[in-house]
């Protein structure tokens, strides 16, 4: 194990010219401070050179490897001195402790660990689990359970078709006995014909009989299989459940004012009680509860991808990221308390100077051109939005109806319905997608081809929302055409053009590396942080929900 010094990097550089920051970075949305850029940088630096361990990252041409979030913390060391941590999300060549970088919180792979031993009992029942589910007399049982109930519903079908054809057969016969037959004689063949339905209905009876009496010695036999796999299933969970406890228990974080919590008590009071698998494993964690633990102040933080991009989410090699919200925002949460740490940027509202621009407005809808940093409608603690601007300017009507939405940092056209029927109309418009729409984006980088087609299937990250996935299992279809306008000292303005309307479905798309691969200027969940999101809605066609004319409307970007 490396003392505590020895994990202390001193830049390599003099940073003399570089003024400390005077709060420290709230970790979900920032751009990073100057010297942890700096700190990034040799760390960089030192993953292409170091001959330690191997890990392969992808980053040759076979893009087969395995991509990794690294971080680094600014701190002033006991002697006060400035330098940085680094850290690693996860484990990296099958490890958890590597030269120079933070150890985990808790180190689960150690030998004297408990998690390796009772790892292994899992592991056995597991095993167990898998030999008895390949058990060829379980596979024959469940194959002769299935024919034979093929069978017997074949056989049951035929019999009740022949029952109704004999029904009808009898029918016919006693209308022509009522007609021809003397009343005795009558008598006998009624009799006769209800002899000739009992009998074909105990046909049936006895074929239910026959067939249950060679499910039930099948079921029998196969259930006493099945019954055995269960119960390894339900140790095998209660074991896991009883390993997982004792990990989440093992895990204590402390914060700024020296006090501990462990990932159980973190995740209590959450909406998930139940931490989500790999909570306290990522790098902003392992930073922050070391130079606590050691007495280093922390200063700054900033994270970064390095290697291939995982092939849903969007990593770009060597870019900065926010910490996640499911795995982190808890934890750290409880680990930034007593840091003077910087206000959240999504709790301001942005746009509180800005104008919103009525371009149309009529008794049925109304089209604005709204400001980057305005939400179209009330978020949890912002309240401004279009819409509430809307509320105060029509105090009277129906509405206003929201029909469609653009991001907070999205600016452009968006419209309105004032009347229930106008709603309905426009509605029916973007369902169907009779509506055109264009938009405009900056990318960061320069796109080659003229024009393409993007075609992603997406869903919403269920581990750190609202960050969407590339998802070809769960993802809805997710479609959009676009065209180079022009290149501008390496960067791309396109026009795209949505065929389906996902949520960040256009940032996703050009992000992406099965897209464009390149963010958009100023995407701070994709890419990164900017003075602004460089995504506009310049165009917007439609009918007007009452006269049924064709309208357009065109609002030029400000980049």
């Amino acid at each position: 194990m490396h003392q505590p010094d020895q994990l202390f990097t001193r830049f390599h550089s003099s940073i003399e010219g570089y003024s400390l920051p005077e709060k420290f970075t709230f970790p979900f949305y920032y751009q990073p401070h100057p010297l942890c850029i700096l700190a990034a940088e040799q760390l960089q630096q030192h993953l292409l050179t170091q001959q330690d361990w191997q890990h392969d990252f992808g980053l040759d041409s076979t893009k087969n490897g395995t991509g990794k979030m690294f971080g680094v913390l600014l701190v002033k060391s006991p002697q006060g001195e400035i330098g940085f941590l680094s850290a690693f999300s996860g484990k990296i060549a099958d490890q958890n402790l590597l030269p120079g970088f933070v150890p985990p919180v808790f180190d689960m792979l150690t030998e004297q660990s408990f998690f390796r031993t009772e790892l292994a009992d899992i592991t056995a029942v597991n095993d167990e689990l898998k030999t008895k589910q390949t058990n060829p007399k379980l596979l024959q049982l469940r194959e002769a359970l299935k024919v034979n109930q093929a069978q017997y519903q074949q056989e049951e079908s035929e019999q009740r078709q022949q029952i109704i054809e004999g029904r009808a057969a009898r029918k016919a016969e006693r209308a022509k006995a009522e007609a021809s037959l003397e009343p005795e004689a009558l008598k006998e063949r009624l009799v006769e014909l209800s002899k000739q339905s009992v009998a074909e209905k105990n046909v049936l009876k006895y074929l239910k009989l026959e067939w249950d009496e060679k499910i039930t010695l099948i079921n029998q036999e196969l259930t006493q299989l099945e019954t055995s796999l269960i119960a390894l299933k339900e140790q095998r969970k209660q074991m896991s459940n009883t390993l997982q406890n004792k990990l989440f228990k093992q895990y204590r974080f402390l914060n700024a004012n020296g006090q501990e919590q462990s990932l159980q008590a973190i995740f209590k009071p959450t909406a998930t009680p139940t931490p989500p698998a790999g909570a306290g494993e990522c790098a902003a964690p392992k930073l922050l509860h070391f130079a606590y633990l050691h007495g280093f102040q922390p200063l700054a933080l900033a994270e970064f991808w390095w290697g291939v991009s995982p092939k849903s989410e969007i990593r770009q090699h060597k870019s900065f990221y926010p910490s996640c919200n499911s795995k982190c925002q808890p934890i750290l949460g409880h680990m930034l308390d007593g840091l003077a740490v910087d206000d959240n940027p999504l709790e301001e509202n942005w746009a509180e100077d800005k104008e919103l621009e009525i371009l149309f407005e009529d008794e049925a809808m109304v089209v604005v051109n709204k400001p980057s940093g305005l939400l179209s409608v009330p978020g949890k603690t912002i309240k401004d939005s279009a819409y509430t601007r809307l509320q105060e300017r029509h105090p009277d009507v129906e509405g206003p109806f929201v029909i469609h939405r653009l991001d907070m940092a999205t600016s452009g056209l968006l419209v309105f319905a004032l009347t229930k029927r106008a709603n309905k109309s426009l509605q029916k418009q973007f369902i169907s997608r009779s509506v055109e729409k264009r938009y405009v984006a900056l990318l960061e980088g320069e796109i080659k081809e003229p024009k393409g087609q993007i075609e992603l299937p997406m869903r919403g990250d269920p581990d750190d929302r609202p960050r969407q996935l590339v998802c070809y299992e769960h993802g809805k279809p997710a479609l959009t055409t676009w065209t180079l306008i022009e290149t501008i000292k390496g960067r791309s303005k396109l026009l795209l053009y949505p065929k389906t309307g996902r949520t960040h479905q256009l940032r996703v798309h050009c992000a992406h590396h099965l897209g464009l691969n390149t963010a958009m200027v100023g995407d701070a969940l994709y890419g990164q942080k900017a003075d602004r999101l460089h995504l506009h809605a310049e165009f917007l066609e439609l009918d007007h929900p009452h006269s049924k004319e064709r309208m357009r409307f065109q609002v030029d970007s400000e980049f």
